[in-house]
């Protein structure tokens, strides 16, 4: 077995029992720790497909800044209330858990079968790529040009939520109180 299936395999199983931890822990703490492992793997994933900008960013941006936001706001809104865990929850979600669950399953062996890409192929050719000066250039000019709506978005929906949490923090922080 050569050493990039081997990573490849390692990196994937890594990548899909922390997800299996991210759904089954109790604590939501442990649960975002989990989550980072998912992050660490997934870089692996893009540094093995030659992505190494894209790895580096996985990295920073998610396992670094997001997650901190993450955990600051289960901080912040932790109720000290039980966590409720599958078993507590009412047969209804579980059935639909269910089959929403063998749906995606299906869904992904028919992809994984059919041997088809479902995601549509770019512009960017590994010999354009090389033209424009490597991947970090070609994926800042994309980003900055083509997809400067959608970088713009991502940046006002991430200031909503932590806008909306801290709203939510205070409002439950003040009624304890005796406040408004």
């Amino acid at each position: 077995m050569d050493f990039p299936v081997l990573a490849f395999s390692v990196f994937s199983t890594i990548a899909i029992l922390g997800s299996l931890l991210v759904i089954f822990k109790k604590n939501p703490v442990s649960s975002a720790f989990a989550l980072v492992l998912v992050f660490f793997a997934f870089a692996g994933l893009y540094a093995l497909l030659g992505a190494h900008l894209v790895a580096a960013l996985q990295i920073l941006v998610y396992a670094g800044a997001i997650m901190v936001l993450f955990v600051f706001v289960i901080m912040l809104l932790n109720q000290d209330e039980p966590v409720h865990d599958l078993e507590a929850t009412g047969v209804i979600y579980r059935v639909v858990a269910v089959l929403s669950a063998t749906a995606l399953g299906a869904v992904l062996v028919r992809a994984v079968l059919s041997g088809k890409s479902l995601v549509p192929v770019g512009s960017l050719t590994d010999e354009k790529i090389a033209s424009l000066g490597g991947n970090m250039k070609a994926i800042s000019e994309q980003l900055f040009t083509d997809r400067i709506f959608h970088f713009e978005l991502t940046s006002f929906l991430l200031l909503g939520a932590i806008v909306a949490t801290v709203t939510l923090a205070k409002r439950k922080g003040r009624g304890e109180e005796g406040g408004v």
